[in-house]
């Protein structure tokens, strides 16, 4: 039986293509499980691997997507049985192996968390990659003392992705919520999603040339990087941390020692791709006591296979707010 996939394509002048393809079984890739995909999303590095690969993809054709959801159809590992709900986000699926972009994915057994109670497929991918990277953020956080009593926490870029997952998990459990945008249109959503306080990035992405200001935050999700990590590293609270999870302002860091030595603050970098299977669990377990799902709704948009390129595109540009959800069967 054939099924439905958005393939990207390289032709012979390096230029690539993503359209829908009908494809086989046979077509795809080594695995220890056959999934039906249920939904995917759209994330940053799938912008890049629908356009020119971003040099993540290694060869061609390639079918993104580096996060799904669906129910097993067939398994040789025995950890995993037809009709088990499970869930994939990293391991360079979507990246070097193909990924959720299609009605089926065949994959390790290993890449695989079972789907916990209380979430639905749909619901694990508005989560997606992006929220799971969120709750890996905030557990980091938790680790280095972060509580709720220890004073606002910082969300930058929080209409994106990311951002919008954490503001919400994040107000849920209790926190004091200071979110960060360039675009004043998405106060309300951010409000909505339960920030307290809304920060213009214009206030915050300079760098001073005093390395320390008045203490402020308790912590900080950082999605931007660049000068605007380096100025709230000025800004964090005695003991207080950021968890590092994106670069969309830059990759260098244009910081000063002397946060670190005076108020022995942190930088935690998080990385979602080869996360240990015991950290995925206790993530995907935490998302799905603490996610409002009122809230996770409100973040979606819903869109089919058809409508990545397009997607791939605007999530490069900035122009997604919330989750772009992709129902492959639709």
């Amino acid at each position: 039986m054939s099924f439905r996939a958005l393939v990207v394509t390289k032709d012979e002048a390096g230029a690539t293509h993503a359209g829908v393809q009908n494809l086989a079984l046979a077509d795809l890739p080594q695995g220890d499980v056959v999934v039906a995909v249920d939904y995917s999303t759209v994330n940053y590095k799938d912008g890049l691997c629908l356009g020119t690969g971003g040099g993540l993809v290694r060869s061609y054709p390639h079918v993104p997507g580096i996060d799904f959801a669906g129910t097993v159809e067939s398994s040789d590992d025995p950890r995993y049985r037809p009709g088990d709900k499970v869930v994939l986000t990293g391991w360079r699926v979507g990246e070097s192996h193909w990924g959720g972009y299609a009605q089926k994915a065949r994959v390790k057994a290993d890449w695989l968390v079972p789907l916990p109670e209380g979430l639905t497929t749909r619901q694990a991918m508005a989560v997606g990659t992006a929220g799971f990277t969120a709750m890996l953020a905030i557990l980091a956080l938790e680790d280095h003392g972060l509580t709720p009593g220890s004073g606002p926490v910082l969300v930058t870029g929080a209409a994106g992705g990311v951002g919008s997952v954490a503001v919400a998990l994040l107000a849920a459990a209790g926190y004091e919520v200071a979110a960060v945008t360039g675009r004043p249109e998405t106060e309300g959503y951010l409000r909505s999603l339960g920030a307290s306080q809304i920060v213009p990035r214009e206030a915050i992405n300079e760098t001073v040339k005093r390395p320390l200001e008045s203490e402020t935050w308790a912590g900080c999700i950082d999605a931007v990087g660049g000068a605007m990590m380096a100025r709230v590293l000025g800004q964090l609270k005695h003991g207080g941390s950021i968890a590092a999870v994106g670069l969309a302002g830059g990759a260098n860091l244009p910081a000063s020692v002397v946060p670190f030595l005076l108020r022995g603050v942190n930088i935690l970098g998080i990385d979602s791709v080869l996360q240990p299977y015991a950290r995925r669990v206790i993530a995907w377990q935490r998302i799905a006591r603490d996610m409002p799902k009122d809230k996770l709704e409100a973040m979606i948009s819903l869109h089919g296979l058809a409508d990545l390129p397009r997607l791939g595109a605007e999530i490069l540009a900035g122009k997604i707010k919330g989750r772009a959800v992709i129902d492959v069967n639709a």
